[in-house]
């Protein structure tokens, strides 16, 4: 255990910050107010391909995801369904098909985005260029740090 007193005092504002994401039902309201018709796993594939920046195969999905395949399989049929994602051929390999956003699902997650970034915006809008730079570099070792631990630990 560390008695580094910054890491200490980390923890609990982590929590905090967990709870407020959590019980402050910051992904629902978004979803509400962006008028998006889908559950947060749902959600969570149309990010991760809209942060991806252009298609990709199901497996890279649940690996960015960290869950199973299968999870994202069913989750990306039901996009599917919906019109938000479309399956195309992997110009790599025409054997592989690739999921990627299709209109509706990328206007979708921009309209939600917006929300939520909006939210952020305004609960640090009284704080500098470089603070904000910070703290998304930081946030953003750590996160990376931490997995990379915890990917390494044995189950």
């Amino acid at each position: 255990m560390s008695d580094d007193p910054v890491l200490a005092a980390l923890l609990p504002r982590i929590t905090q910050l967990s709870a407020v994401l959590s019980r402050g039902r910051v992904v629902e309201r978004a979803v509400a107010a962006a008028g998006i018709d889908v559950d947060r796993p749902a959600l969570s594939v149309l990010i991760t391909l809209h942060t991806a920046g252009g298609p990709l195969r199901v497996g890279e999905i649940a690996t960015r995801m960290q869950v199973v395949g299968p999870h994202v399989t069913r989750q990306v049929n039901e996009l599917e369904r919906r019109g938000l994602v479309h399956r195309v051929a992997d110009p790599a390999d025409q054997r592989a098909r690739l999921v990627e956003l299709a209109p509706g699902g990328a206007d979708a997650v921009g309209r939600y985005l917006r929300e939520v970034l909006g939210w952020f915006s305004g609960a640090m809008a009284g704080w500098s260029e470089r603070d904000r730079a910070d703290l998304a570099r930081l946030l953003g070792r750590m996160v990376d740090d931490l997995t990379a631990q915890v990917d390494d630990e044995p189950s």
